[in-house]
């Protein structure tokens, strides 16, 4: 490590370990305090860590003993020595964290070395004011997060809690601060999913507001409140339904449609011929959760087939796999999609 941890690695032999065999890795960081934090409380991190990759830690102080097999506990080194260097900037650590620094280890050795960019040593990143740095948790969102900086254009389709919107709104905002655009704009298609938005209560905006909260939760993680209400009141920040969009150029912003699933295909042409100069266009959804009327095709999965070869037109996609919101969550998922594959009809082969 650099200066701020000691490593020492051997098996039960005091041989170097190989990849088949038990060995024994003691970490010292030079931090009691930040060690500490990496640890967690009750040392729950590490408990993670160790139901993950199958390793045994045990903390005492500023030192931890990692043992188990040679590969899964350099990796738990690694992603410790990881974690302890984010806590040192500032940062801190949760579950998400530490899956994430799993998910980076063990696709470094294998993926980076790859990608034709020198110095790329991990994970892209979000770059935000308020949150600072946040990384990609897992290689879909690192291919999301490079789509999203390289093309003007990126449709995203994947299960909830995959970190679609959340990662689209970050990135939104850090191109709002760093001045690349002048205007952030937020959409959502307003459908009733068996609910009226007339028996809603107030005026046009208070209506539709209930289907665009998540947006909005969204912003005020990545901007301090009284930014956002500044930009909302300015017009810098506009959150509008779908409807809305009809008409307009949207020149100079960063525009992103969510729930892209529910627009139809006429909804979904019309706003993807909104985009004008020096603009950019995130489109999310989810295919499995459709709540259009039976029989309209979604103008999202047409997107995506139409399009998601098109040069200059990025393509991101999320599996149950690739859920980070929390762990009951990827297995909700999963036994949909289980359930939704067994329904499929078999295919007679002649």
């Amino acid at each position: 490590m650099r200066n701020d941890a000691t490593t020492l690695t051997r098996d039960r032999t005091g041989k170097p370990a190989s990849g088949d065999e038990q060995t024994e890795i003691t970490l010292a960081f030079d931090d009691n305090r930040l060690a500490s934090l990496v640890f967690g409380h009750y040392d729950q991190n590490l408990a993670h860590l160790e139901r993950r990759l199958g390793v045994m830690a045990n903390a005492n102080g500023n030192h931890v003993v990692l043992k188990g097999l040679a590969e899964p506990s350099e990796q738990a080194r690694r992603v410790l020595e990881n974690l302890y260097r984010k806590v040192k900037t500032g940062g801190t650590v949760s579950m998400g964290d530490i899956d994430g620094a799993i998910e980076e280890t063990s696709l470094q050795k294998s993926l980076f070395p790859s990608v034709a960019e020198p110095g790329r040593l991990g994970f892209e990143a979000v770059h935000t004011r308020k949150r600072g740095a946040v990384k990609a948790r897992n290689a879909a969102q690192d291919a999301y997060l490079r789509a999203l900086k390289r093309h003007e254009l990126v449709l995203a389709e994947g299960p909830a809690g995959t970190g679609k919107t959340w990662l689209a709104v970050g990135h939104a905002v850090s191109l709002l601060e760093q001045g690349v655009v002048e205007r952030l704009i937020l959409s959502r298609p307003a459908v009733e999913a068996g609910e009226r938005l007339g028996f809603l209560p107030g005026d046009m905006r208070e209506k539709v507001d209930p289907y665009l909260r998540p947006i909005y939760d969204a912003l005020y993680d990545f901007m301090e409140a009284r930014h956002v209400e500044r930009g909302l009141q300015t017009g810098m920040i506009e959150i509008a339904p779908l409807a809305f969009m009809r008409g307009r150029t949207l020149t100079n912003a960063v525009v992103l449609l969510d729930e892209a699933q529910n627009t139809s295909s006429m909804q979904m042409k019309m706003f993807l011929t909104r985009l004008g100069e020096n603009s950019r266009m995130i489109i999310t959804g989810d295919p499995t959760q459709i709540d259009l009327p039976p029989g309209q095709k979604s103008g999202l999965v047409e997107a995506v087939a139409l399009l998601s070869k098109v040069e200059g037109i990025g393509y991101a996609s999320f599996g149950e796999a690739d859920v980070v919101r929390h762990d009951l969550v990827r297995r909700i998922v999963k036994a949909y999609e289980d359930a939704a594959r067994s329904m499929q009809p078999e295919v007679r082969r002649p």
